[in-house]
């Protein structure tokens, strides 16, 4: 009887191990409509989706540029109504068809997931980018090698190696995806302490301390914090830069939650304690 009590006890205490190590990943995206994300595109007001840029096509997030004229720097960007510090996120995306006439030469196949960022109503009306850390996707040209999953820094900094990064856009070491093949992203975002981006699984770039800083940033109605101020959370966004892209599969983890193994929503992978989430079951 001991000897059954104890292999009881033994497969209750697996099964809270593996409830407790079960990563609870959360769709961003319900595969029909834009519920739960703003878009903010320039010139316009926060809200205001321009000629459909942002759309959702076969349980995808599209941008299209197929009711534009001409871009005129319009640059967009769609963001998730939720900000987190501590966290995962992982999509896939590709380009496809060509850029829209008057893009520029730089965007080509070129996107991004922008993370610690300012939110979409605290943008000015003609601002053209969000205060962020740009995780920047590429597509190659079918010629050149072409990086993707790079950092750049629109009204932002970082450290690497232990020195303050001020040069816009680093370069990661990932392979080029040319055509219209899709390609898995990934993005671990540490609070203020690291970040690191991932492409079909290989880590190709890692940095510390996200802070305010640095230029790249145009019409901009007021100041975004301070400088050398570290960027501890914030907004998420997909990019729209003037060449049509696709987004799939796009999920979150969050990092931060219950630490204290006695409650019932703990999970043995946070990172970051928040006591107040803690749930204990009724005795």
């Amino acid at each position: 009887m001991k000897l059954l009590l104890a292999s009881l006890l033994l497969i209750s205490l697996s099964t809270l191990g593996q409830k407790a190590s079960k990563e609870l990943w959360e769709s961003m995206f319900n595969g029909k409509d834009l519920t739960g994300w703003t878009p903010k595109i320039r010139y316009a007001p926060s809200g205001e989706n321009v000629k459909h840029t942002f759309r959702v096509v076969d349980k995808k997030i599209v941008v299209n540029y197929d009711e534009y004229d001409t871009f005129n720097e319009q640059f967009g960007h769609l963001f998730y109504n939720k900000k987190y510090s501590y966290y995962r996120i992982k999509l896939s995306y590709r380009f496809t068809g060509n850029q829209i006439i008057d893009g520029p030469g730089w965007a080509y196949r070129n996107s991004g997931i922008m993370v610690h960022g300012q939110s979409a109503e605290s943008m000015g009306k003609d601002q053209d980018f969000p205060v962020s850390i740009e995780v920047q996707l590429l597509g190659g040209n079918g010629k050149e090698k072409r990086s993707t999953c790079n950092l750049c820094t629109p009204g932002t900094n970082v450290v690497m190696n232990g020195k303050l990064i001020t040069q816009h856009c680093i370069n990661s070491t990932s392979e080029t995806y040319h055509g219209d093949q899709w390609v898995n992203a990934e993005v671990i975002v540490l609070g203020d302490s690291i970040i690191q981006h991932y492409t079909n699984g290989t880590m190709v770039l890692s940095y510390q301390k996200p802070q305010i800083g640095g230029g790249n940033v145009s019409g901009q109605d007021m100041l975004y914090g301070s400088n050398g101020q570290l960027l501890t959370a914030g907004s998420i966004s997909l990019q729209s830069e003037s060449h049509p892209v696709e987004f799939k599969n796009i999920q979150i983890l969050n990092l931060e939650g219950c630490m204290d193994p006695k409650a019932i929503n703990y999970k043995s992978y946070y990172i970051k304690s928040n006591p107040s989430d803690c749930k204990f079951a009724k005795k």
